[in-house]
């Protein structure tokens, strides 16, 4: 039934959303209409629309599940990207780390480490 989920999330700025997410993590730009931005990165896509409210960007986030975790968190701070979180093993089998994008958005990001 169910097939994929695509976060929304806010965006403050439509060109440095843009930049952000295209030279600094490795999205492809797809398309705006006034301003509703679509992204996508090995499948995974991300929407984003436009709010001229920080404090809704701030409180809101998104987890993506990736594989090879390691390489892209070296991958983003080597682009510049500072982790809100190190990379870390958590206790329900998931090696994680988050960051802030350009608007305060949180992104986490999880791969299995369960061996299953």
């Amino acid at each position: 039934m169910l097939q994929t989920a695509i976060p929304v999330l806010a965006s403050l700025n439509e060109e440095e959303t843009i930049q952000f997410y295209t030279q600094k993590m490795g999205f492809t730009f797809h398309a705006s209409w006034d301003g509703y931005l679509i992204l996508s990165r090995d499948g995974i896509y991300i929407h984003l629309w436009p709010c001229s409210e920080p404090a809704i960007a701030k409180s809101t986030s998104c987890y993506i599940v990736v594989t090879e975790i390691e390489k892209l968190f070296t991958e983003y701070k080597s682009n510049g990207i500072n982790p809100d979180t190190q990379l870390q093993d958590r206790p329900w089998k998931m090696k994680e780390f988050s960051i802030l994008d350009n608007n305060g958005n949180l992104i986490h990001f999880g791969q299995d480490i369960s061996g299953s």
